[in-house]
């Protein structure tokens, strides 16, 4: 026979068990994942959500009042005081999950919010659904201002009072040294573009922007040892635009390489054979 004193140990560690296995376990499921943590200021912030549907109902997005609604709630991380919305555009596209089913829906952040202060921000999804809230987990982001390199400043012949300044800057990702450029117009207007990652960069040969007359904006920074990334973007008044980058041979391993080539198909250079009387 259990005495008092067990019995009460008994109950105490059974009682949490016990509410635990009572709280309903939700069965519209929603998480997020970013593709960075650390983004530049002005890089495009984007996301994915994970929507799990285990209720027997059909979840509908798409944009009418009496549907469910798809949003994401951003957060300052220090004092936890919620963003408000730039805009109110839908933030995913129209979509219908039914029963067993998941979606994969993509948010760019800064389409909904002004994210371009440095600080550590916190998102998360929130799916309404018969008016009930499904709360995705919390995710942080910094934003970084980047160390800047070099900048470049434009002038418009055909628009007068505009400026466009451009900036490189640096950031470590990955483990690994970054380019960015970034681009604000002064003057006549005082739009901010979206920051481009150009690549991964080697320090060795310190990276060029080119600003060209017809409005071509050429960067050139060292990717390796061996080739260098020329990025190609068009910028115009109301435009900026990327072309496009390719890989350029640095000449001095070109160089070495077409010797180490020619001395591999050679078979190397050997030894002349000499009579041994002659090394005496």
């Amino acid at each position: 026979m259990m005495n008092a004193r067990t019995k009460a140990a008994l109950l105490a560690l059974v009682a949490p068990l016990m509410a635990i296995a009572e709280e309903p376990i939700s069965e519209i499921s929603v998480d997020m994942a970013l593709d960075e943590v650390e983004l530049v200021v002005g890089e495009r912030i984007r996301a994915v959500i994970d929507v799990k549907n285990m209720s027997p109902d059909v979840v509908t997005v798409d944009g009418n009042e009496t549907a469910d609604t798809m949003i994401v709630e951003v957060f300052k991380a220090s004092t936890k005081e919620q963003l408000d919305r730039t805009r109110a555009a839908p933030f995913v596209s129209p979509f219908r999950i039914r029963k067993n089913e998941g979606q994969l829906l993509e948010v760019i952040l800064n389409n909904h919010y002004f994210l371009r202060e440095p600080r550590r921000y916190l998102a998360r999804p929130v799916l309404v659904h018969n008016g009930i809230r499904y709360e995705g987990q919390y995710r942080a982001f910094d934003v970084v201002p980047g160390m800047k390199i070099s900048r470049a400043l434009q002038m418009f012949a055909n628009k007068k009072g505009l400026n466009r300044e451009f900036e490189l800057l640096q950031w470590t990702r990955r483990g690994r040294e970054h380019l960015f450029l970034a681009a604000n117009d002064e003057g006549a207007s005082s739009r901010k573009w979206q920051t481009t990652d150009l690549g991964g960069m080697v320090k060795r040969t310190p990276p060029t922007i080119s600003i060209m007359p017809t409005g071509e904006i050429i960067v050139i920074h060292r990717a390796d040892n061996d080739y260098f990334l020329r990025s190609e973007f068009w910028s115009l008044p109301n435009a900026l635009e990327f072309r496009g980058n390719e890989l350029i041979r640095d000449p001095e391993t070109a160089g070495q390489s077409s010797v180490q080539e020619m001395y591999r198909k050679a078979g190397g250079v050997k030894a002349a054979p000499r009579p041994w009387w002659k090394f005496w």
